[in-house]
């Protein structure tokens, strides 16, 4: 079978020798997501080599065989899907790792021998310009560079297209006991806002499948909550920084409305129990020997929550948009955020706004990288 990319800067025909190459890379910032096809059944080519048929199926054991690889490289098996893509039924699988591994990735990728396999790899992200020579020194493949917002917008689309679950919102998100995830309808979604939080965040306006721009951003994103948190807690990964925030009271560290007013500032229908200052009682020696690391985890994460929802309808406002969607692996695992999110959307825009959030997080880019691999329709962007 034949399939098309870009080599040497031309539209060429090349065979695919295996699906496993059917892979994409998003190389974030912080975090490194691979999204990959594993066919039911590996296609008997006359033509492959012994080796390759070897190859093939000690890759596509490896993968699927673990759910760890290494000490960082983690299979998210919990969003792993069945499809048919290119002619094939198969799974779809997800896996993340810190950036900062990547050699190590490429290391294992020459010891399990994928440049047999292909000469060419769909990457997106900062670090696909980054890595692109480690690639081509180390392993002898090219990194083929898409645009990261292009390849964002268009694997939102296909998943949502994929899987009737991929899209959702929460009801009752203040409550703890009462709060709810319901399924959303986004087969019709345009326009909306889509608000992609990574290790800084980008906002784009999205009027169709192949339409968007880029309205704002902020360099205040997942990656400050975890230089944050590493630097006041004492923290090692973002799931520890989560599991703190979910357990702490941010009421120690910051100052809230009824802190000031004594109550409500019903004038300006400001709530007691919003907050008024970030970290606003840090500077009371006594109050800062009283809060515990969970509770700096927990105002760092509300701090950096509520800019973003501030911002997010801020632009939805302008942009006269009433769906505003939250992605980015900033919301692995992090239903809190979701719901903090959620609450502010609500508030702030009197429920004339609704936070919408994808079950696959931040492989969306991943997932655009893979399918311009099997159905290219962009030239290289960097």
């Amino acid at each position: 079978m034949s399939s098309k990319v870009f080599e040497d800067d031309k539209l060429t025909e090349y065979r695919v020798l295996a699906p496993f190459t059917w892979f994409g890379l998003d190389i974030g910032g912080s975090l490194t997501k691979l999204v990959y096809f594993e066919p039911n059944d590996i296609p008997d080519n006359d033509e492959d080599s012994s080796d390759i048929k070897k190859t093939v199926n000690i890759i596509h054991k490896y993968l699927s065989g673990n759910t760890a690889y290494g000490n960082t490289g983690v299979r998210d098996t919990h969003l792993e899907i069945s499809i048919a893509l290119g002619g094939y039924h198969g799974s779809m699988h997800f896996i993340r790792f810190p950036t900062s591994a990547m050699p190590a990735f490429i290391d294992l990728a020459k010891a399990k021998n994928f440049p047999l396999l292909a000469t060419t790899v769909c990457a997106t992200g900062g670090g696909a310009h980054k890595f692109s020579e480690l690639y081509e020194t180390n392993l002898k493949m090219r990194l083929r560079k898409i645009d990261e917002l292009a390849a964002l917008i268009r694997g939102i689309y296909y998943m949502d297209s994929v899987n009737a679950n991929e899209c959702f919102f929460f009801t009752d998100p203040t409550d703890d006991h009462l709060y709810a995830k319901h399924t959303y309808d986004f087969s019709n979604p345009y326009p909306y806002l889509c608000v992609n939080i990574g290790s800084g965040v980008s906002i784009l306006a999205v009027t169709g499948a192949n339409s968007f721009t880029r309205v704002g951003g902020t360099s205040i994103g997942g990656g400050t909550f975890l230089g944050l948190c590493a630097a006041l807690t004492g923290c090692g990964s973002f799931e520890e920084a989560i599991d703190l925030a979910s357990t702490g009271d941010n009421a120690r560290c910051d100052k809230l409305v009824s802190d000031i007013y004594g109550g409500d500032y019903d004038k300006f229908s400001l709530p007691g129990h919003l907050v008024a200052s970030s970290f606003g009682y840090m500077m009371d020696p006594e109050r800062m020997k009283s809060a515990s690391t969970a509770d700096m985890a927990r105002s760092c994460l509300a701090m950096i929550t509520y800019n973003i929802s501030s911002l997010a309808r801020l632009n939805a406002e302008k942009l006269d948009m009433e769906r505003v969607v939250f992605v980015g692996n900033f919301l692995r695992r992090n239903t809190l955020s979701m719901r903090l999110l959620s609450h502010a959307m609500d508030y702030w825009s009197k429920k004339s706004m609704k936070a919408l959030f994808l079950q696959h997080e931040g492989y969306f880019g991943a997932v655009g990288s893979l399918l311009e691999l099997i159905n290219p329709q962009f030239t290289d962007q960097y």
